[in-house]
C-alpha cells in the first residue's frame, strides 16, 4: 500500500475525528432509539414550526432539528425512519368518538352510502341472508333525506325484506332508531305504549300505531333485543376499531360517552400489550339529577385510570337531541314544524346544580348541545359554576354546537369553553341542505357550524368525528373545514363560506387543539422535545396541494410512543 500524502493524512484524521466526535456526542447525549430523517415536519410548535428530523428515546421526543443535528443522536442500535421528504405531522387526535359502538358497528350493515329505499332494502336482505344465525339484524347509517319530505322511515319497508326476525337500524347520527314489525312486537311496543323519558315513539296520525321510528331514548325499547356480545368478542371489536383509527393517523381519541363503563376491556387490551391508541373517557350522567352513586362511580374511574394510555376524569351531559329529528332544543319553533321547538333533556336548574357540583370536584364537563337553547343552557351552567367555584382553567366543553345564537358565540372565548366540533357534520350533502337547513330555516342556517366566528371571538377549537356517526377519516374533515363543499365541489364556493378556516387552524384542531381539550397539551399535540413521540407521515403535502385534493391523503406511517403501529402498503 502506498503511503498517504500529507493532505490525505490530514483529511483522514479530520474525517475520523468527526466520526469519533459524533459517537462521543451520541454517547454523551444518549443514543436515540429511533430517528426520523429527511422529513418536512410541521411541528405545531410556534417557536420552531418546521424541521427535518426527530430523535426519539424512551417513547418521547428527545430532539427536533435538521438532519445534521439529529444524525448526532444515531447509535449502533438506533432505528432509522426515512420520511423521504414527506409531510410529517403530530399524531391526530379525534376529540369525540363513541368507540365501542363504532367498533361493534364495523360488524353490522353499513347504510351510510345508500341513497334510495331500494338500496337499503337490498343491503338489509343480503346481510340477513348471509347471516342466518343472527337473531337480530343490526345496522346503522341511514340518512334522513332517503325518505323524502317526511325524512323518517316506516316499518313496512323492512317488513317487505325481513319479516321473521327483528331488524333494528340506527340513523347516521345515532339519535333515531328504525325497527320492523317483528322488533316492535318482541319489544312489546304498541299504540298504548307510553313515550319513555326523553324519547318519542312516532305514531301513525290516523291509527295511533307505532310507525317503526323511535326518536332519542325510545330506541332503547328495541335495543334490549340485541344479544350481548361476549367479553372476547367485544375486545376483538375494539381491536378492529383501534386498527382503523391508527390507519387514519389517529393516536388518541376522546370517548364522549358509552365506553367508560367498559374501560376494563381497554385495560385488558393494554395488559395484552396490544393497545396502540390513547383514550380519554367521559362518563355519561343521566337526568334528572347528579346522584351520589354516580359521583362515586366517576371518582372510582378517575382514581384507577389516569395515565398516558387510559384516563378518566370527564363527565358527559346530553342537553338535547338533533335538528333533523326536531329533538334539538331551539329558542324558537322549527321553521318546518312550528308545533315544536325540541326539548331539553335536563331541567335547567338541575343541570346547573349538577355542573357546579362536578366542577367543584374538578371533573371536566362535556355537554352535547346542538340547538341554540341547549347551547345557551350549557354556557349558563358553566358560567354559574365558574362564579361559584372560582376554579381556574376548567376547560369545560360543548360538543357539536351546530346552531348557536349569534349572541352566545363570543361567550366561548370569554368563559374559556372549548368548542368541540365535528367538521363532517357540516358536510353540505342532501341531509344538511335539504333536511337540517329546512328545519331551522334560512335565518338560523346562517349561523350553522360557525368555526371561524368562534375562532375570531377567542374560542379554542377541537375537532373530531363523532364516530360512528361519520367516518373517523380526518382528511375528509380537513377538506370540509377549508371548502365547506362536497367532494364533488358543491355548492360552488362553499356553503356559508365565511365560516371556512385555514389549513393551519384545521391541523391545530386535530392536534394541539384536541390535546388541549383533554388537558394533554403538555405531553401531546405537537412535535417538540419532552412530548410523547406520536407522529404521522403522509402521502401528500397538504400545504402544496389544492384543498379539493386533501381527501385523497393517505397515512404512510403512524407512530405512537416512538413505535410504528401502522404502515401503509404504499410505504413498503
Amino acid at each position: 500500500m502506498r503511503a498517504m500524502t500529507m493532505i490525505q493524512h490530514i483529511r483522514f484524521v479530520s474525517i475520523l475525528g468527526c466520526l469519533l466526535l459524533g459517537t462521543a456526542t451520541a454517547r454523551a447525549q444518549g443514543a436515540a432509539d429511533v430517528v426520523v430523517l429527511h422529513g418536512r415536519i410541521f411541528t405545531e410548535n410556534p417557536e420552531e414550526p418546521w424541521a427535518q428530523a426527530v430523535a426519539i428515546r424512551d417513547s418521547k421526543i428527545e430532539a427536533v432539528g435538521t438532519d445534521a443535528e439529529i444524525s448526532r443522536y444515531q447509535g449502533v442500535q438506533t432505528k432509522i425512519l426515512d420520511a423521504e421528504g414527506h409531510l410529517v405531522l403530530p399524531g391526530f387526535e379525534d376529540a369525540h368518538v363513541h368507540f365501542l359502538g363504532g367498533s361493534e358497528a364495523l360488524q353490522e350493515v353499513e347504510l351510510d352510502k345508500a341513497q334510495t329505499v331500494a338500496e337499503i332494502q337490498k343491503q338489509v336482505k343480503d346481510f340477513a341472508d348471509a347471516h342466518p344465525d343472527k337473531k337480530v339484524i343490526r345496522g346503522w347509517g341511514w340518512m334522513y333525506p332517503v325518505f323524502g319530505k317526511v325524512a323518517l322511515p316506516n316499518k313496512e319497508i323492512l317488513d317487505a325484506v325481513v319479516p321473521d326476525r327483528p331488524v333494528i337500524l340506527t340513523s347516521y347520527d345515532w339519535h333515531t332508531t328504525w325497527a320492523n314489525s317483528k322488533a316492535l312486537e318482541m319489544a312489546g311496543i304498541t299504540k298504548s305504549t307510553p313515550n319513555p323519558r326523553n324519547g318519542i315513539i312516532v305514531r301513525d296520525p290516523r291509527t295511533g300505531n307505532p310507525t317503526g321510528t323511535l326518536k332519542e331514548d325510545a330506541g332503547a325499547l328495541v335495543m334490549k333485543l340485541v344479544p350481548p356480545e361476549s367479553r372476547e368478542e367485544q375486545i376483538q371489536d375494539i381491536l378492529a376499531g383501534i386498527k382503523l383509527m391508527n390507519s387514519f393517523g389517529i393516536t388518541r381519541v376522546d370517548s364522549a360517552g358509552g365506553d367508560a363503563p367498559h374501560i376494563d376491556l381497554f385495560a385488558e387490551i393494554r395488559k395484552r400489550h396490544e393497545l396502540t391508541l390513547r383514550f380519554y373517557f367521559a362518563l355519561i350522567c343521566e337526568p334528572p339529577t347528579v346522584t351520589p352513586a354516580f359521583i362515586a362511580q366517576a371518582e372510582a374511574i378517575r382514581a384507577k385510570y389516569h395515565d398516558e394510555w387510559l384516563s378518566g376524569g370527564a363527565i358527559k351531559f346530553f342537553a338535547d337531541g338533533v335538528i333533523e329529528a326536531h329533538t334539538a332544543a331551539m329558542l324558537a319553533p322549527y321553521t318546518d314544524d312550528p308545533s315544536t321547538s325540541g326539548h331539553l333533556k335536563w331541567e335547567p336548574a338541575n343541570y346547573k346544580r349538577g355542573v357546579a357540583e362536578l366542577d367543584q370536584r374538578h371533573f371536566q364537563i362535556f355537554t352535547h348541545a346542538i340547538g341554540d337553547r341547549a347551547i345557551r343552557m350549557a354556557l349558563d351552567g358553566y358560567e354559574a359554576a365558574q362564579a361559584a367555584n372560582q376554579r381556574e382553567d376548567a376547560r369545560d366543553r360543548i360538543e357539536h354546537i351546530e346552531d348557536p345564537d349569534p349572541a352566545d358565540i363570543p361567550r366561548f372565548g370569554v368563559l374559556g369553553v372549548i368548542a368541540s366540533m365535528q367538521p363532517l357534520h357540516a358536510y353540505p350533502n342532501d341531509d344538511v341542505l335539504d333536511v337540517w337547513a329546512r328545519n331551522v330555516g334560512p335565518i338560523r342556517a346562517q349561523h350553522a357550524w360557525p368555526w371561524r366566528d368562534l375562532v375570531t371571538t377567542g374560542a379554542s377549537l377541537a375537532f373530531g368525528s363523532d364516530w360512528p356517526v361519520v367516518t373517523p377519516d380526518p382528511w375528509q374533515g380537513i377538506q370540509t373545514l377549508l371548502t365547506r363543499e362536497t367532494l364533488e365541489g358543491t355548492p360552488a364556493g362553499g356553503w356559508d363560506p365565511k365560516e371556512k378556516v385555514g389549513l393551519e387552524m384545521a391541523i391545530y384542531g386535530y392536534t394541539l387543539g384536541a390535546a388541549r381539550a383533554g388537558f394533554f397539551d403538555k405531553t401531546e399535540g405537537s412535535i417538540q422535545a419532552g412530548k410523547w413521540a406520536d407522529m404521522i407521515v403522509l402521502s401528500q403535502d397538504l400545504f402544496k396541494i389544492p384543498p379539493i385534493q386533501i381527501h385523497n391523503t393517505k397515512v404512510l406511517y403512524t407512530m405512537v410512543g416512538g413505535k410504528i403501529v401502522y404502515q401503509s402498503p404504499e410505504a413498503r
